[in-house]
């Protein structure tokens, strides 16, 4: 696979985040107008989401293709840890969920993009949930940050991101499919928060 070179300016992410700003609002504004951590039962229910939310986008993770573009890809994966929250909690996985499959390499880095970018916003999220109770070792696994820090994982994720080369079609549908993610995370937030 060749690699492209892009200046700050030319930044896939770059413009994914200028193209989702209002979607990633109209998400963010969703999900703490259900005050998921208000107690312990609102919780349970933005697990359910965010158990949905990864376990339809798994496959990506797990795509052997995507593996050498995206280092660490595999480790990256947060559905390991929502499992522990679940039994942390002493409850069952949820049983009606869809499973996601493996995407043509566009649309799995406008998907992950969207999935990854959260785990910056779950440092606010973390801090929520340490009010009732929950910890990086109990319950909010998920939330927790990667070791060497959250700025450096991202920006991690972002080079390999923006490394991969696309023509310009390419980009286009890499772009329609993080407004995709985002529009699909703002469904599920309505099914199971609102």
């Amino acid at each position: 696979m060749n690699v492209a070179t892009t200046t700050d300016q030319e930044s896939r992410a770059k413009r994914f985040k200028a193209a989702s700003s209002a979607a990633h609002e109209r998400v963010d504004h969703a999900v703490m107008a259900a005050q998921p951590f208000a107690n312990t039962e609102n919780y349970k229910r933005f697990l359910r989401f965010q158990y949905r939310l990864h376990t339809g986008v798994e496959a990506l993770y797990a795509d052997e293709a995507l593996q050498p573009l995206l280092p660490e890809l595999a480790d990256r994966s947060r559905l390991p840890k929502l499992e522990q929250d679940f039994a942390d909690l002493g409850e069952s996985l949820p049983t009606d969920v869809e499973e996601g499959t493996a995407q043509p390499l566009p649309e799995a880095l406008g998907w992950l993009y969207v999935v990854e970018g959260s785990n910056m916003g779950a440092a606010f999220l973390a801090k929520e949930a340490a009010k009732i109770g929950l910890s990086d070792e109990f319950g909010a696994r998920h939330l927790a940050g990667h070791a060497e820090g959250r700025g450096l994982h991202w920006r991690r994720f972002i080079a390999a991101l923006d490394a991969v080369e696309l023509t310009g079609e390419e980009e286009v549908r890499a772009e329609n499919a993080a407004a995709a993610a985002f529009a699909h995370v703002y469904t599920l937030v309505q099914q199971e928060l609102a």
